[in-house]
């Protein structure tokens, strides 16, 4: 005890140099302690959302797709108006491919939607009932619209939650009334809960569901769809199971729509696997470049213990001979200055861990993210920063060790 209260107060006479010292090892501990915290986060979230929008979904959309990549999210963008795909194409692929448990094909357009004198736009999906089932849509108010709809070509729509809040305030308001799809009116049947975004970036609050029927004879008379999801049956395998069923859609929409090359598809086979691969790409290369940093800021911290730590040992010879000549031993000289050293450390690698516990709980609470707490992670931290600060205390403990008491006494100073 006596020894630390020394320690301390060594570094207390010294501040602004043990402050210096220990802003490297700071800054080196909340870097590491976010980014792996919040790479972590992430990487839950993304495998929630696969859960909750269907682990075994993959769907077939006209046109090339390409993904563009960011940190935090991974959007699907598709080229070019493409209409050759149809329900003849839809129905070869549910009938021929044994994998395929339950699947739909559907319509997608943004069109302007009103209600009374509030207008917004939305998204307009156009598909069976079967839809909600394939996409695990749950409603919310009122009901999803029947076969029998489907079969009438009904004028009636389930609303997403966030369109039903912008048209009618209070979401459960909006079953029973009349909106316009352009100049078309249609019944509010249901309002969906909320949904949040798939992992293709799309937000599911936003969209407006019709019958396919309705969407293709009523609303936009047209001959084409806009796509296909499907649900695949469960497998011991899954990505193998995931694999044979996109290679047999692959295959069969090249031979209907009589193409030979790859490059020349007029179409894309995704699955959310593929979005969720990207994103783990993604948050790899934010991984690296973070641990890469808190590398660079724990050697600067490191740098700037050595280097004070020797300023230290200079200056202090004198107390050093002085307790020397009255019987301390070369170990407890060493000992000292690496206590100092790790304490120093030790002391910014903590504030930085707890600096970073503040940080990522309020990522979390702003990205919607699970909030993850890893225990060894952060002890790992603090330990790791005295650590650097005893590796780094090595050489001038072992400098103030060898100062001689002959020496310190000759010295004019």
């Amino acid at each position: 005890m006596q020894r630390l209260r020394m320690t301390l107060r060594s570094l207390a006479q010294h501040r602004l140099r043990t402050a210096l010292a220990m802003l490297g090892v700071f800054l080196g501990a909340l870097a590491l302690t976010c980014v792996l915290h919040i790479t972590r986060a992430m990487s839950a979230k993304a495998d929630l959302e696969v859960q909750r929008l269907g682990p075994n979904l993959i769907q077939v959309l006209s046109g090339q797709t390409r993904f563009r990549r960011s940190a935090l999210a991974d959007t699907v963008r598709v080229t070019g108006g493409v209409t050759t795909l149809t329900l003849d194409d839809a129905r070869a692929v549910l009938d021929q491919v044994p994998q395929i448990r339950d699947g739909v094909p559907f319509c997608q357009r943004n069109r302007p939607v009103r209600f009374g004198s509030l207008a917004t736009r939305a998204s307009m999906i156009g598909a069976p009932p079967a839809y909600a089932r394939v996409r695990l849509l749950e409603v919310a108010h009122g009901r999803y619209f029947s076969e029998a709809e489907e079969a009438e070509t009904a004028r009636v729509c389930v609303l997403g939650h966030t369109i039903a809040t912008r048209l009618f305030r209070r979401p459960d308001r909006a079953v029973g009334q009349e909106i316009h799809i352009l100049q078309a009116p249609v019944t509010v049947v249901g309002v969906l809960a909320e949904k949040g975004r798939d992992l293709s970036g799309a937000n599911l609050d936003e969209f407006l569901y019709v019958p396919l029927s309705t969407y293709m004879r009523r609303l936009s008379n047209q001959e084409w769809i806009r796509g296909i999801f499907m649900n695949l049956h469960d497998s011991p395998n899954p990505a193998l199971n995931e694999q044979l069923a996109m290679e047999a859609i692959t295959d069969i929409l090249r031979k209907r729509h009589r193409i030979s090359r790859p490059e020349d598809d007029d179409f894309a086979v995704l699955s959310n696997r593929d979005a969720s691969r990207l994103r783990s790409q993604a948050l790899e290369l934010v991984w690296t470049l973070g641990v890469l940093s808190s590398f660079i800021s724990f050697s600067v911290g490191a740098l700037g213990i050595l280097s004070i730590m020797i300023l230290l040992v200079r200056a202090r010879r004198m107390e050093i001979g002085v307790r020397r000549a009255v019987g301390a031993s070369r170990t407890v000289i060493m000992r000292q200055f690496l206590a100092e050293a790790g304490i120093m450390s030790g002391i910014g690698g903590s504030a930085g861990v707890l600096a970073a516990i503040g940080i990522i709980t309020l990522v979390y609470h702003i990205g919607a993210f699970p909030y993850i707490y890893d225990p060894w992670l952060i002890i790992g931290a603090c330990l790791a920063s005295a650590g650097i600060g005893l590796m780094a205390g090595a050489y001038p403990a072992w400098e103030a060790s060898r100062v001689e008491v002959l020496e310190v006494l000759k010295s004019p100073e």
